[in-house]
């Protein structure tokens, strides 16, 4: 006669394949996401490569290539190199110019990070807190760019824009707008990525590049295998963001409605006047002293 525990690992199976399946299974509010990143993903790639209408999407390239640089500092912070300066240029390039760090880490950061930062901003793009948080995310990003940008105009006009844009929409509906935007801003980083290493490396439309110059430190792959290796991981960070977001944040619109009531509420609404007079002054000397430091860089 078999023993009970020859059944254990069959039911412990079956139980993790419901569970997982429970999870990945959307809800009514996920599925609006995803429907709604769905139509995000076909307008970009309509928009991308048309005349005239490309224009629409221009600041939002500008900021994914933000992000690119941004990862390239990062990463040579993090290696012990001192960082020079972030540029963007109007035609939808950037640079990081740092010296020392390790070319190893510093050059694939650039997509790495850009891949990284979408997927992260999708996950929260299923969550109306998580994209509030996603937003003050991004003003450090903000301003840790002016720091090492505060000489190039076209980043003071985007970051200032796009600083605009997210005090906007956090208004807008008690901050559904600021989800979909987070959301929107993410795939558009996610995009940018594939489109900018297919570009790069795969099609060769450039002559340099961060894979041609990996390639050239390792010696071992020419850069369109670079180019791939980096395209299937942008895939799978997509991916990852979309996953984490069916599995972390399952609550209804209703639910992330009332508790967005309580977390950052939208200034002016009842829940707000409990919370901003407490930390109004604080948030104000901080913006204040931010605003200074720049200026006196400058």
């Amino acid at each position: 006669m078999p023993s009970v525990q020859d059944h254990y690992p069959d039911h412990n199976f079956a139980v993790f394949a419901r569970d997982a399946r429970d999870s990945l299974t959307p809800n009514e509010t996920q599925r609006t996401t995803l429907i709604v990143a769905g139509c995000y993903i076909v307008a970009i790639a309509i928009l991308w490569h048309l005349p005239y209408l490309s224009a629409i999407i221009y600041p939002f390239k500008l900021l994914t290539v933000g992000f690119h640089e941004m990862s390239h500092a990062i990463a040579g912070i993090l290696t012990c190199a001192h960082i020079h300066s972030i540029e963007l240029d109007p035609d939808e390039g950037g640079a990081t110019r740092m010296s020392g760090g390790i070319p190893w880490i510093t050059l694939p950061a650039g997509y790495l990070g850009s891949s990284f930062i979408g997927a992260a901003l999708i996950a929260c793009g299923f969550d109306t807190n998580a994209s509030k948080i996603a937003s003050l995310a991004m003003a450090g990003f903000f301003i840790f760019t002016l720091w090492w940008a505060r000489r190039n105009w076209l980043t003071w006009l985007l970051i200032l824009g796009m600083s605009g844009l997210i005090v906007l929409f956090w208004f807008v509906a008690g901050g559904v707008a600021l989800r979909f935007f987070v959301l929107f801003i993410g795939v558009m980083s996610c995009m940018y990525v594939l489109w900018d290493v297919v570009d790069d490396t795969i099609a060769r439309k450039v002559n340099g590049s961060d894979a041609s110059s990996f390639a050239e430190i390792c010696g071992c792959c020419p850069s369109q295998v670079w180019g791939v290796i980096w395209l299937i991981q942008a895939f799978a960070f997509f991916a990852a963001g979309v996953v984490i977001g069916l599995v972390a944040f399952k609550q209804s619109a209703a639910q992330q409605a009332e508790d967005s009531r309580h977390f950052l509420p939208v200034p002016g609404s009842s829940a707000a006047l409990q919370v901003v007079p407490a930390g109004l002054s604080s948030t104000l000397l901080c913006a204040v002293a931010t605003v200074a430091i720049l200026l006196h860089k400058w």
